[in-house]
């Protein structure tokens, strides 16, 4: 009886082989389940490959296979001398290379630009790189120290004065300005029988402020002409700006009791900019002088979207702040500027930075072309940049501010270590998002007399000696991989550093 219930439970027949699991890895498995997992899947895959067919590949042929290599004139990229197709025509970049990069840079002074490129990447690569040491110093020389040399580098020139002289300068055109302004409010008030009173006094409230500052103007202006009598103005101006801001932060510091440490460190800054002065030779006239006029291709393209990046930042911090600030006047502020300049296209900025903003300066005072639109650019790419980062400031709860209080932070404190930082990190797509808009759309300065990349481009297709069926698509093609690479470089490294700064929230 056991035996026969034990045998019952005996399995007489082998198991049948069970199918292999479907594989996952591997170039199969990707194919299977990215591609090919579904019918829908598979549809979008066939008409993507289609796509890919039709674009990449006459695009490669053109580029690559079909392109012409060598030659010294336009007759090497004619099909009836090349006996085929002809695609790309690239003796043509070649020739023109030159003019892509600098412009009508002259040619003598072009070490210049090039000594510039490279001490932007031997300063910016290090600050990009976190595991480097020393990023304060390191971002202090790259957006304080550096773009003070490089203007010097790329414009030339020399100094003629230093802090006291151009305040001084700076004051005495402001005081000119707007005391004839407020004679004239004054006079128009006392003709004019309706809001007559109203002008008259206003006029007269500007004379005052004139003449306070005239009265400020005095010791300044004596220093000044003190200054200009000695041997080596420069130095002496240099020198007395040098003491007189060490002092300044020495007592803002805490004086004597834990001042020094501001006193150290502007002494040191300073001594620093004498060595920079004595090295480029400013102070005996330093470089021949590039009007910006000859400024062009990718040196103009780097100089208008870097400035705007970097500048258009804290302007953006300081509207969206201000834009969630409790005091009226600096909201409205704030709003009203921010609404404008996003209200206005950026060829209307550029133009009216061009020509309407040397009418709002002091008389005699003039203003650089490049510097116009750089003005221009960081003032309407500030205002988008404000609401990326008010998006950034709206998703940090306010138990954050709350116990930053609690623990005697003061507002500013709070700002800057608690709640800024973790904004920022929340809006890092949007920010690259506008940084990568503005690179692109640097283009548009060639309305204004400034030859950009494209702006080089476009005056390059008038040489007659590389007229071809081809030279417009080669060069556009050109530009389009320049643009790309820079592009899609800020793109790949915002992801990075998107991913290092939200590691801890992984699971």
């Amino acid at each position: 009886m056991s035996d026969t219930t034990t045998s019952s439970f005996v399995r007489q027949d082998l198991v049948p082989e069970r199918p292999a699991p479907v594989r996952t890895t591997g170039l199969v498995g990707f194919l299977r389940t990215r591609l090919f997992s579904s019918p829908t899947n598979v549809l979008i895959t066939i008409v993507s490959a289609l796509l890919l067919w039709f674009v990449l590949v006459p695009a490669l042929k053109f580029l690559l296979v079909d392109a012409v290599w060598s030659g010294t004139d336009r007759n090497a990229c004619l099909t009836e001398n090349a006996g085929r197709e002809v695609g790309a025509c690239w003796p043509f970049i070649a020739a023109k290379f030159s003019q892509f990069i600098y412009g009508f840079y002259p040619e003598a002074e072009r070490w210049r630009v090039n000594l510039t490129f490279i001490l932007a990447a031997v300063l910016l690569l290090p600050l990009l790189i976190p595991r480097l040491p020393a990023k304060g110093l390191n971002a202090g020389l790259f957006f304080l120290a550096f773009p003070v040399v490089a203007f010097f580098l790329l414009h030339g020139g020399g100094l003629d004065g230093f802090g006291v002289s151009w305040v001084t300068g700076v004051l005495a055109g402001f005081n000119d300005s707007i005391g004839d302004g407020g004679r004239r409010l004054a006079d128009a008030g006392a003709a004019t029988a309706v809001i007559g009173p109203l002008l008259w006094g206003l006029g007269k409230l500007i004379v005052l402020l004139s003449v306070i500052i005239s009265w400020v103007l005095l010791p300044l202006t004596w220093l000044r002409d003190q200054i200009q009598a000695a041997g080596r103005p420069v130095w002496v101006d240099f020198a007395l700006t040098a003491v007189i801001v060490s002092l300044v932060l020495f007592v803002l510091g805490g004086g004597v009791r834990t001042g020094w440490r501001a006193l150290i460190s502007s002494l040191a800054i300073f001594a620093g900019i004498g060595i920079v002065i004595a090295v480029m030779g400013l102070d005996r006239g330093g470089l021949p002088v590039v009007d910006t006029r000859l400024w062009g291709g990718l040196l103009v393209t780097l100089v208008v979207s870097v400035t705007g990046i970097v500048a258009s930042l804290p302007v953006g911090i300081a509207l969206a702040l201000g834009r969630r600030s409790a005091i009226p006047l600096i909201r409205i502020f704030s709003i009203a500027f921010i609404e404008f300049w996003r209200g206005v296209p950026l060829i209307t900025v550029l133009f009216f930075a061009t020509y309407l903003l040397p009418l709002f300066v002091p008389t005699g005072f003039t203003i650089d072309g490049l510097v116009r639109a750089l003005i221009g650019i960081a003032l309407f790419t500030g205002a988008y940049q404000a609401e990326n980062i008010r998006g950034g400031l709206q998703a940090i709860p306010r138990g954050q501010g709350e116990a930053a209080s609690a623990l005697g932070l003061s507002w500013w404190k709070t700002t800057a270590l608690i709640v800024m930082p973790q904004a920022l990190r929340h809006v890092i797509p949007g920010l690259v998002n506008t940084f990568i808009g503005l690179f692109k759309d640097t283009s548009l300065v060639s309305i204004v007399a400034l030859f950009d990349l494209l702006g080089s481009l476009r005056a390059s297709f008038s040489d007659p000696a590389w007229s071809t069926p081809t030279t417009l698509f080669t060069g556009f093609a050109f530009a389009g991989i320049i643009y790309f690479i820079f592009c899609f470089g800020m793109s790949r490294y915002s992801l990075f550093v998107e991913n290092r700064l939200n590691a801890h929230r992984r699971n």
